[in-house]
């Protein structure tokens, strides 16, 4: 069938001159397009264009022949497709960029876990030993100075920070040989 003929067919909806469109068309416009692109992504972007076709067919304009059309729409995809990858590698390499160091460090992603746990165990100790211990392991204050701030005497001090140690041992049980501060 002529293309012009062909074409006319296709803009009114007829399912036959669209089946020998395709079966014209869709190996010479994957060719010209794996030119520029991989194969699988170039018969991809035919099928698409190929459905394109199918659901747009009475509101495709072709000015010069079906031929023609198909390959412009064809090549436009492919440049499309073009410049979606260079973006996706440009984020890509950006993203990278900044993980990098996070990657080649392979006790990041542990590093990461283990303080969620310490946080998280601290942060389940009953109120007044976290506040002692935190006072005495991260504010870096003497029993004296806890027990003063606190109101209570040292001894009582001394007691809540054994008894969130042995707390802490046993949550963090784990991690124990990472953690010298519950040994302090």
């Amino acid at each position: 069938m002529e293309d012009t003929l062909l074409g006319e067919q296709l803009l009114t909806g007829d399912k036959n001159a669209y089946k020998q469109m395709f079966i014209k068309y869709y190996s010479p416009l994957c060719e010209y397009v794996s030119q520029y692109i991989p194969d699988p992504d170039a018969e991809e972007l035919i099928q698409d264009l190929m459905v394109f076709i199918w659901e747009n067919h009475r509101t495709i304009v072709i000015t010069h022949s079906l031929k023609s059309y198909l390959f412009m729409s064809a090549r436009n995809r492919c440049l499309n497709a073009i410049k979606r990858n260079q973006y996706h590698e440009k984020v890509h390499s950006k993203i990278y960029d900044k993980l990098k160091d996070q990657f080649e460090d392979p006790d990041y992603y542990f590093v990461n876990e283990l303080t969620e746990n310490i946080d998280k165990a601290i942060q389940e100790l009953p109120e007044t030993y976290r506040e002692t211990f935190t006072l005495s392991r991260f504010g870096e204050h003497t029993n004296a100075q806890i027990a003063d701030e606190l109101g209570v005497s040292v001894k009582t001090v001394e007691y809540r920070i054994s008894q969130a140690l042995k707390i802490l041992r046993v949550k963090l049980k784990d991690y124990l040989p990472l953690l010298p501060f519950l040994y302090l």
